[in-house]
């Protein structure tokens, strides 16, 4: 005969799990709003871009929020304390859109663009393109705040994105890909290749850039970081 006081525990615990996805939930639905605020206000340029203009620097554009799995191992990795505040706090790019240009200015204007609207809060900035990481790995981060207008008021939320090239988006990806299949203990003579590939990348970049250079004018910048 099952024990009544077990099936009470069972029961309890059962209502914590949903009442916790319930809660992660409801958590997330924050960040895939702001990330949706962040994909119209994109999307705004680029069509503005493509009606107006006779060039759009805008390849593409992806977005994503994170998993909860993916939080819970960032939170993990960083010492997170495991409340909802302090991954509000300590984690800032749950909600994440990528921007893909065809040069390497095209991410500078983008950034501009974006960043000078009145309810654009930059956060954080890390320039990527100007000093990439020691693997070869370059694009333009940045972290920005957008207001979100729920029933129970306004809330600002932190979105990354990521304004990177063609080539740099094609070498990133192959960059995760090789990552993921080697868990992360990828051999030596293969990150040199990688290395090698990003060079080439920039260099491809360059080249191009130059030749835009040759039928729009002015030169990129790069952002105070």
């Amino acid at each position: 005969m099952p024990d009544d006081g077990l099936d009470e525990q069972l029961t309890f615990s059962t209502a914590q799990l949903r009442a916790m996805r319930d809660e992660m939930q409801r958590f997330l639905l924050e960040y895939r709003f702001g990330m949706q605020e962040v994909e119209t206000k994109v999307g705004i340029l680029r069509d503005e871009f493509a009606y107006m203009h006779d060039y759009n620097p805008i390849e593409h554009v992806s977005s994503r929020v994170k998993s909860p799995d993916s939080i819970v191992d960032k939170v993990v990795r960083k010492g997170v304390e495991p409340d909802f505040a302090s991954i509000r706090r300590e984690i800032t790019d749950i909600a994440g859109v990528r921007i893909t240009c065809s040069f390497t200015t095209d991410a500078y204007r983008l950034f501009d663009l974006l960043t000078r609207q009145d309810d654009v809060t930059v956060v954080a900035v890390k320039d990527y393109i100007a000093e990439p990481k020691a693997n070869g790995y370059k694009s333009l981060h940045a972290i920005i705040e957008v207001p979100v207008f729920l029933s129970s008021g306004r809330v600002a939320v932190p979105v990354e994105v990521q304004f990177r090239t063609i080539a740099m988006d094609f070498w990133a990806s192959l960059e995760h890909k090789i990552y993921y299949k080697y868990d992360r203990q990828v051999p030596a003579e293969l990150l040199t290749s990688l290395k090698d590939a990003a060079d080439t990348a920039a260099e491809l970049d360059e080249r191009m850039q130059r030749l835009h250079r040759e039928l729009h004018g002015p030169k990129g910048r790069t952002v105070a970081v």
